[in-house]
């Protein structure tokens, strides 16, 4: 058996016009969701064997609010800009080629690829995963290597604005 859970980063801020993509920190309602749903996932979840993550400042901090609530050591994430700047096929090839001691990897990316990602992973459409949107995967596989060929089974979807129904705040 081995496990997939897959976020996308926190709200950014568009404030500063001279920061560029990979450099956009959360904003205001990023940092209050980043750390609600880190503490929803470490409930569902256990630690992961590894968290692989953007190194684009929005994703990174996102990691390290998740890393911790999973008690996680920060020093071991590993930071992989291909996830930034390559794609859905790249990540699928990334976990493909995973020691197959890691029973578990934890992802931090973007949009479009991680709404790509649920559709692939899970077999099921979805129009898009909110920013600091979570999911996890199963697969009844014994080798990263057979992850492209069957589709897991949605273990949990989590998300900002399931927790914060009605919540007025939730608009920046």
């Amino acid at each position: 058996m081995k496990k997939v859970i897959i976020a996308r980063h926190a709200k950014s801020s568009w404030d500063n016009p001279d920061w560029n993509d990979f450099e956009r920190p959360l904003n205001n309602r990023g940092l209050r969701d980043a750390p609600f749903m880190a503490q929803i996932v470490a409930k569902l979840i256990d630690k992961p064997d590894l968290i692989i993550s953007s190194p684009a400042v929005r994703a990174a901090t996102t990691c390290r609010f998740f890393a911790d609530a999973l008690k996680y050591d920060e020093s071991k994430i590993l930071y992989d800009e291909n996830i930034y700047s390559n794609g859905v096929r790249y990540i699928l090839n990334l976990l493909s080629s995973l020691d197959e001691n890691i029973a578990s990897v934890m992802i931090f990316g973007h949009n479009p690829d991680i709404t790509s990602l649920f559709s692939r992973l899970t077999g099921e459409y979805i129009d898009n995963v909110p920013t600091c949107g979570v999911f996890g995967v199963a697969f009844d596989i014994d080798s990263w290597k057979k992850i492209d060929d069957e589709n897991g089974k949605l273990l949990f979807y989590e998300y900002p604005k399931k927790h914060f129904k009605g919540d007025k705040s939730i608009i920046d």
